[in-house]
């Protein structure tokens, strides 16, 4: 062929090939990565505290949020704007405690005593104490106020019935998070071995010499409820007098002995505690009066709403949602070593809400009209145990039948070796052909064979566009894989599509993956990988294209649940989704795996679980407790509350995979 002739056809081919590429390039998604980098910027900087829930800062990253819907045009959920710049219509607000503050009425004596001591520099109430009184009750030493069936351990096997529990804040192990007694060593666990002891009260004695230092000293609280007594902290100083020792060094002294024959093996056929060799009569009896109020705040939801073009279907809603709320200045959740720093939270979660702002940013362009409804929103609570999506769930501004899915992103922001974890893929049949055929690369590259070399004439990765008589493609299109998937059946896990899930919506989860900075002040923005994150967000933006374009919406299924259950720490799975909210009257459940022991006993999501066994459960604190207790293979009777009727349950657990 005339070398002349075949370079000319060549071009040809090119300019189809090329055509046919910017064709399919014009219906890319392509996120912008500086976008992202000024909306992370913003939401993890100093300005916003670290947005935790309640918050300054948490509020003014919803009313950003909510200013970016409103110009790109997104409708509010509720219309209530009465003004351009109104943005309360994007807002759903939700009931949430901030903090407690201390009434008047705390007061502690002890009879031994003839001074008053004084709430905040002698002791303090805890944040999650219940406000009532005691007066002139007994009090019992109760070592390190832990019981332990599983390691034979109880330091209330002497007993604590009507008295006022006192006890050693921490746990022999010392500042081991290793030790054996490490899970029990939380004020929380405490509280709930001293009730289901039958204590009155429970006084534990700071770690600190310098009672301002301790951890404790602050009142906080954590959204789980009362512990159903009065709990108090006092310093070293006041648990001298109480325990009758002449100074701290001798507490100190007992203390360390106490910790050091715990640590040798307590020897004991049944459970016992260090009260065995260490029996301390405490001859004065005390009056204690708490009275904690709960600061309750608004905290809020975002949602915008960009309306389906197609009469058929455009009351079917896809949500893609993530949530902005991160952890403040530490304390609860944080992994850092002390409290006061700012966690800026750039990867957790800013980069999802980045996310969520730039694919509301794409949908609303003009060159997009979606058929179905598409629902922008940013959730607060999360890191508190799912508050604000649990609240949507639970107040749909939405019918929920209606919803086709939900696609949630958390932690987008730092991938390394292109790999992407997307969970959820088992809650529809439809997912994985959905997520594969989406994984591609957002260009596609044209290969152009004129070499005439051998080989064996077929395309490893390619597409042959255009073949020479010999069958040796000449023109070819790769199209490269994007990510190194990680795919996870599971619809439950830490963030909010499982409150979605428990309803029975199909939902995907989009995470690049844990690093050392997670839940620290370190995670910052200049830490992101914007280009990758850009690229994520274009993978799900080409799932919701798809979602929306699709004749009929993606069927749900139940999944299965991963190898090892989210219950880590303890020795036995029951299957259940715990609420996390606020509660004082049992432990409400949002879902329950299906096939596990739960399902298997008859339980249901919307039960309220009330008692295992002879415990009262009164919220997730009591639970955990009694989940620490149980035994696999052993039956126990589990009561419950479904609507206004109470039933009688009987669950075996079975043992951690």
């Amino acid at each position: 062929m005339n070398t002349k002739r075949s370079s000319a056809l060549l071009i040809t081919l090119l300019l189809a090939v090329i055509a046919v590429v910017a064709q399919q390039t014009s219906l890319q998604i392509e996120p912008s990565a500086e976008k992202l980098r000024q909306h992370i910027s913003y939401l993890a900087s100093d300005a916003l505290d670290g947005r935790r829930t309640g918050t300054v800062g948490a509020n003014e990253a919803a009313r950003y949020t909510a200013v970016e819907f409103s110009r790109l045009g997104l409708k509010p959920i509720v219309q209530t704007a009465s003004k351009q710049k109104d943005i309360s219509g994007y807002l759903q607000d939700f009931p949430y405690v901030a903090n407690v503050t201390l009434g008047r009425g705390n007061a502690l004596s002890i009879s031994i005593q003839s001074k008053s001591f004084s709430v905040g520099s002698d002791w303090a109430p805890l944040g999650f104490s219940k406000s009532g009184r005691v007066d002139g009750v007994p009090a019992v030493f109760a070592g390190f106020g832990i019981t332990s069936a599983e390691l034979k351990y109880d330091d209330y096997f002497r007993g604590a019935n009507g008295k006022v529990a006192v006890v050693f804040a921490g746990s022999p192990d010392g500042d081991n998070p290793h030790g054996q007694f490490a899970r029990y060593e939380d004020a929380r666990w405490k509280a709930v071995a001293a009730r289901n002891a039958g204590a009155a009260a429970l006084v534990m004695i700071a770690r600190e010499n310098n009672f301002a230092e301790d951890r404790l000293s602050v009142p906080r609280y954590d959204n789980g409820g009362d512990a159903g007594l009065p709990v108090i902290v006092v310093s070293r100083q006041m648990g001298a007098a109480l325990l009758e020792m002449p100074n701290l060094e001798v507490l100190t002294r007992a203390e360390k002995e106490m910790a050091k024959w715990v640590s040798g093996g307590t020897n004991c056929s049944t459970p016992c505690g260090v009260t065995k060799n260490f029996n301390l009569e405490i001859k004065s009896t005390v009056t204690l009066a708490t009275d904690v109020m709960r600061r309750e705040v608004p905290a809020y939801n975002v949602v915008g709403v960009l309306e389906g073009s197609d009469p058929t279907v455009k009351n079917e809603v896809i949500i893609v949602g993530a949530h902005y709320d991160h952890l403040g200045r530490g304390g609860q959740g944080s992994l850092a070593q002390r409290e006061g720093e700012i966690h800026h939270g750039a990867d957790d979660n800013a980069s999802g809400v980045a996310g969520v702002l730039e694919l509301a940013r794409i949908f609303t362009s003009k060159t997009f009209r979606p058929k179905r409804t598409i629902v922008f929103m940013a959730f607060s609570g999360e890191e508190e145990g799912l508050l604000g999506s649990n609240f949507y769930v639970n107040h749909p501004l939405l019918p929920l039948a209606n919803t086709v899915a939900m696609l949630n992103m958390d932690m987008i922001g730092r991938m390394k070796d292109q790999k992407l974890v997307i969970g959820g893929v088992g809650t529809a049949k439809e997912w994985r052909d959905i997520i594969n055929s989406n994984n591609q690369q957002n260009t596609m590259t044209v290969k152009v064979n004129d070499s005439g070399d051998s080989g064996d004439g077929r395309s490893k990765t390619g597409m042959p566009i255009v073949v020479s008589a010999n069958g040796r493609p000449v023109v070819s299109l790769d199209s490269a894989r994007a990510f190194d998937l990680v795919l996870q059946e599971d619809g439950y896990g830490p963030s909010d599509h499982s409150s979605f899930y428990s309803k029975q919506i199909p939902v995907l989860f989009f995470w690049t993956g844990n690093h050392s900075d997670y839940h620290k002040p370190s995670d910052t923005s200049e830490k992101i990988n914007y280009e990758d994150e850009a690229r994520v967000v274009g993978l799900v933006g080409r799932i919701i294209r798809q979602l929306d374009q699709a004749q009929s919406r993606v069927t749900y299924t139940a999944s299965k649940s991963d190898a090892t259950p989210r219950t880590t720490g303890f020795r036995v799975y029951l299957g259940t989704i715990p609420n996390y909210a606020d509660s004082n009257d049992g432990l409400l459940l949002d879902g329950v795996r299906d096939a596990s022991p739960a399902a298997k006993a008859g339980l249901k999501a919307g039960d309220k679980i009330v008692k295992i066994d002879s415990r009262e459960i009164k919220n997730v604190y009591d639970y955990t407790y009694a989940l620490g207790e149980m035994k696999a293979g052993q039956e126990y009777s589990i009561e419950i509350m479904r609507g206004s009727e109470r039933l009688t349950l009987k669950i075996t657990p079975e043992a951690r995979k």
